[in-house]
C-alpha cells in the first residue's frame, strides 16, 4: 500500500487507553463514525459511551440500551467484556448446557443487584435510624450541577456518571470557580439541606451550604482530586 493510500484509509480517531469500549472499538479498525453506524447510534452518542458520560443521555435506561446496542454491534461477548475490564476471564467449558446456566444465572444475579441499588437509591435516607418526618423528593425531581474544582477533567466526568446512574437530573457539567478545592462536597441551597446529605452519601462525601438561592431542589457537586486532601 502506498503512502498516499495509507493517508487516504480511515484511522481509527481514539487512544486505546481511553476506555475498554474504545478498546474494543480500535481492535476491529472501525472509526467511531462507523461503529456508530453499525449500533444505529449517533457518533456523539458512541463518543459519550466511550468516554463515561453517561450524564449526556437523557435516563440511566437509555444509557444503558445505548451501551447493550454498541456492545452487540462490535460482536463483544462476555469473555471479552471481562477482559477489556481486566477481570479474570474463566476457561472455556466448550458451550456445555452447565456453562450456559452459570453465564445465565450470572447475570440474573447483576440484575438483581442492578434493581436493588435503584431501590434503595430512589427511597429516603434515613437519619439517626428513623424515617424522615417530611418524605425526601425522588432522586429525578433534583437538579445537580456538578463542577470540575481540581482540573481533572476526566474524574469530574466520572463523578457525573455517578450522579447521573443515581437517576439525578445532571443539568451541567462544567469548570468550578477555581482548580483548588481539596474534596469533593454536595452544595445546597437553603432548605435543601437532607437531599444534600442523602447524594453525598450516595457519593460518600460530604456537604457544604451555599450562601445563597432559593431553590432547595438543586444542588452542586464540586469535585476535588480524586484522592482528596493529603
Amino acid at each position: 500500500m502506498t503512502k498516499a493510500h495509507m493517508a487516504l484509509a480511515p484511522q481509527p480517531d481514539r487512544s486505546p487507553d481511553e476506555s475498554p469500549l474504545a478498546r474494543a472499538r480500535l481492535q476491529r479498525q472501525l472509526t467511531v463514525e462507523e461503529a456508530a453506524r453499525r449500533a444505529g447510534l449517533s457518533p456523539d452518542q458512541v463518543e459519550w459511551l466511550e468516554d463515561g458520560r453517561v450524564y449526556r443521555f437523557p435516563s440511566t435506561d437509555d444509557a444503558l440500551v445505548a451501551a447493550l446496542l454498541y456492545a452487540s454491534a462490535l460482536g463483544v461477548d462476555h469473555r471479552e467484556a471481562r477482559s477489556l475490564a481486566g477481570l479474570p476471564v474463566t476457561p472455556l467449558v466448550g458451550g456445555s448446557p452447565r456453562g450456559r446456566l452459570i453465564g445465565v444465572a450470572a447475570l440474573l444475579a447483576a440484575l438483581a443487584a442492578l434493581a436493588g441499588v435503584f431501590w434503595l437509591q430512589n427511597g429516603d435516607v434515613p437519619r439517626g435510624g428513623s424515617t424522615p418526618a417530611v418524605p425526601l423528593p425522588p432522586t429525578w425531581k433534583i437538579s445537580v450541577d456538578v463542577l470540575n474544582g481540581s482540573g481533572d477533567i476526566t474524574w469530574t466526568r466520572q463523578m457525573a456518571s455517578r450522579v447521573g446512574a443515581l437517576a439525578y437530573h445532571v443539568q451541567h457539567v462544567g469548570r468550578a470557580d477555581k482548580f483548588d478545592y481539596r474534596r469533593t462536597a454536595v452544595y445546597y441551597e437553603p432548605g435543601g439541606d437532607a437531599v444534600a446529605i442523602r447524594l453525598a452519601r450516595q457519593l460518600g462525601v460530604v456537604t457544604k451550604p451555599l450562601p445563597g438561592g432559593a431553590d432547595p431542589h438543586h444542588v452542586v457537586v464540586i469535585v476535588g482530586p480524586h484522592r482528596g486532601p493529603a
